[in-house]
């Protein structure tokens, strides 16, 4: 069997990204490495930030324990971010929707990143 160990994740400022991923989905900064900046998902996860540029377009969902994602909710909320129920309605402000992932239906909410990175976070607790 295998796992995602990391993912180069290309974006537009790093900064703004830094605060997305830390500030917005909880995940942790680790400092730089090379040309990237390392941001921990999980024990066994990482994602490097690269500073090359995007257009976006890009779809990542992370699984979150669900004490992690209502305090996710609760922040995208609090800061105004646009989320939606499912992946086309991001902006409705609803949700969260329930949608199939890699261990089935679960609830889940869709955001954009700053670099116009399609977000999803879910939880199968």
């Amino acid at each position: 069997m295998a796992v995602i160990d990391h993912l180069i994740l290309n974006v537009n400022d790093i900064s703004s990204s830094v605060d997305f991923y830390v500030n917005v989905l909880g995940f942790e900064l680790e400092g730089k490495d090379g040309p990237f900046t390392v941001i921990r998902v999980s024990k066994d996860f990482t994602l490097l930030l690269a500073p090359w540029g995007t257009k976006g377009n890009e779809h990542y969902a992370f699984a979150l324990s669900r004490d992690a994602f209502d305090e996710t909710l609760a922040r995208l909320k609090e800061k105004g971010i646009p989320y939606g129920d499912s992946f086309d309605s991001v902006g409705n402000n609803t949700g969260p929707g329930v949608e199939s992932g890699a261990r089935g239906p679960a609830p889940t909410v869709y955001m954009n990143d700053p670099n116009k990175h399609l977000i999803e976070i879910r939880t199968y607790d």
